[in-house]
């Protein structure tokens, strides 16, 4: 494999006398889309903070590309932090035509990638108004453009649609996938799990500081939760040790595999037992039902 393009390995951070990162570690490989998922306070923003330089870590390697992270090696890295760092009196073109130069564009480049840009989200009426006669979803659509601005290999997005109704998370979910398929890595803190099933390769789920699981989507699943079974009858399904029935009603039921069990065996055991099956649909746990078995049911109060 590759050498990773963000290395974190046995990371501490302490701030005073509580520990608020224990011994993580993960990798991010060229090319992949990477969710960085937690509840809040369980670290992610400070393991991001500590990535980037700005905190020191208490103890452990992070690397950006084999080095540790410093701001004369930020020429391909785009950031995108939670809290946004937009000078809002200005207008919106004179703000990215500024952050344009910062990156090494001319200002004609820069003018004239940020009206492209402006185009494709829908804010090109905008441009000369200023940044704080803008809604909350309208500025972070700008923060993106600045975060995007220089094609970055690396991209680090901390809640990307944050304010976004679902129309234009949808817009930037597709946005930030057109990064990817151009080649760039992509490090995704956020909390909306469909946007982690559909764009993420890899995840790793954090609570208070401790990674709990990490691997490819299909890999936490397998980890977490049972297999939920739902089967279509006319007959009654019967007691099984391979199974739990979670509910059943004239003509279908649910089923929970047991630990260690397989759809597979299920269904051979109930064909072995002469039950008629129109219909059998196996469905592993979504991230969300991951989420809550995770983090229990303070997920369920907000998990940015």
């Amino acid at each position: 494999m590759s050498e990773a393009v963000v290395h974190i390995q046995n990371f501490r951070m302490n701030f005073g006398r509580t520990t608020v990162i224990k011994d993580l570690s993960f990798d991010v490989y060229p090319g992949e889309t990477f969710g960085f998922l937690g509840s809040n306070g369980s670290g992610k923003t400070t393991t991001i903070r500590a990535l980037l330089g700005i905190y020191q870590a208490t103890s452990g390697i992070l690397h950006v590309n084999g080095a540790p992270f410093s701001p004369e090696r930020s020429g391909k890295l785009g950031y995108l932090p939670e809290e946004r760092g937009l000078y809002k009196k200005e207008s919106v073109i004179d703000v990215m035509a500024y952050f344009g130069r910062l990156k090494g564009l001319n200002k004609k480049s820069a003018v004239a990638w940020s009206m492209n840009y402006l185009e494709r989200v829908q804010l090109a009426d905008k441009a000369k108004v200023r940044l704080d006669k803008l809604s909350s979803g309208q500025q972070q659509k700008v923060q993106l453009g600045v975060t995007l601005m220089n094609d970055p290999v690396l991209l680090i997005l901390d809640e990307p649609t944050k304010g976004f109704d679902p129309v234009n998370r949808k817009l930037l979910m597709d946005i930030i996938d057109e990064q990817r398929m151009a080649g760039a890595t992509v490090l995704m803190v956020t909390h909306q799990m469909e946007e982690v099933e559909r764009l993420c390769d890899r995840v790793i789920l954090l609570r208070d500081g401790v990674a709990h699981a990490y691997g490819t989507i299909e890999e936490v699943q397998s980890k977490f939760g049972a297999e939920i079974i739902f089967v279509q009858s006319p007959e009654i399904i019967p007691l099984s040790s391979l199974y739990e029935i979670k509910r059943q009603v004239k003509g279908a039921a649910e089923l929970v595999a047991r630990p260690g069990v397989s759809s597979t065996e299920i269904l051979e055991a109930l064909i072995e037992n002469g039950i008629s099956i129109t219909s059998y649909v196996p469905k592993k746990p979504s991230l969300d039902d991951i989420f809550l078995e995770v983090y229990g049911a303070k997920a369920r109060e907000g998990v940015a």
